[in-house]
């Protein structure tokens, strides 16, 4: 799959995975636009990237904005949806407002998202969705209330989206990464093992996005633990997973 002069909008741009995934899209002749919350590190990415990317701040969490940016939008080849935010969170802890944040911002948000190009992706029976999903998401794990529910949302979201429009013009993808450090796992306390480089977790979508293939989870060593956990029974999986 060639990426030159193609348009995609990137949502989560500013840091860590999105950050560098657009790196790797402009260095292969992609156009882009950059969206996220802060228009100065949009800025700041646009000036370092090889290609042309515009900038579209917007605030995933609020319709309105969403809606604003669709507007300001134009035609796109396609769309990756990188948002989200974590906090480490166990149920014997419940924050509300931590709760709510992930499962708009991560969930919801991808809905926002989605209705800014997938009625023109139908009605020209072409285009590119890219969904980033994670490990957390095959199973609820401890201390990931919102997050895990989140990301097991939007990754059934992807996969009823396949369904439906695998054998159209549009592409349906979804990216399943484990741990990658940033500032979102930085408030981890626990080893995280196989954590990756924002670069080594973007070129795993790289090359995923240049595939037919409709999933990917990795790295893939790791992934598979989290894959055949899905038919343990439940005795072993919370023993293992306690």
């Amino acid at each position: 799959m060639s990426f030159s002069g193609k348009r995609y909008w990137i949502v989560g741009a500013s840091e860590g995975l999105g950050r560098a995934l657009c790196e790797k899209l402009s260095s292969a002749g992609a156009d882009l636009v950059l969206s996220a919350r802060s228009e100065d590190r949009l800025q700041d990415l646009a000036d370092s990237l090889p290609g042309k990317a515009d900038v579209l701040p917007l605030d995933i969490s609020d319709t309105d904005t969403v809606d604003a940016a669709g507007r300001r939008l134009g035609r796109v080849d396609g769309v990756v949806f990188l948002a989200g935010v974590y906090w480490p969170m166990p149920a014997t802890e419940w924050d509300a407002k931590s709760a709510l944040a992930m499962a708009d911002i991560n969930f919801t948000g991808a809905f926002r998202v989605l209705n800014q190009v997938m009625p023109d992706f139908v009605e020209r029976d072409a285009g590119h969705v890219v969904i980033t999903g994670s490990l957390s998401g095959f199973r609820g794990l401890p201390r990931a209330i919102g997050y895990s529910a989140s990301k097991a949302g939007v990754m059934a979201l992807a996969e009823s989206m396949y369904c439906d429009l695998r054998q159209t013009g549009v592409k349906v993808q979804v990216a399943n990464p484990g741990f990658i450090k940033t500032r979102l796992t930085d408030k981890n306390s626990f080893e995280m093992p196989f954590i990756m480089t924002p670069e080594e977790a973007a070129e795993y979508m790289f090359q995923h996005m240049q595939t037919d293939r409709f999933k990917i989870s990795f790295p893939r060593l790791f992934s598979l633990l989290f894959r055949f956990s899905q038919f343990w029974p439940d005795w072993l999986y919370y023993r293992v997973f306690k």
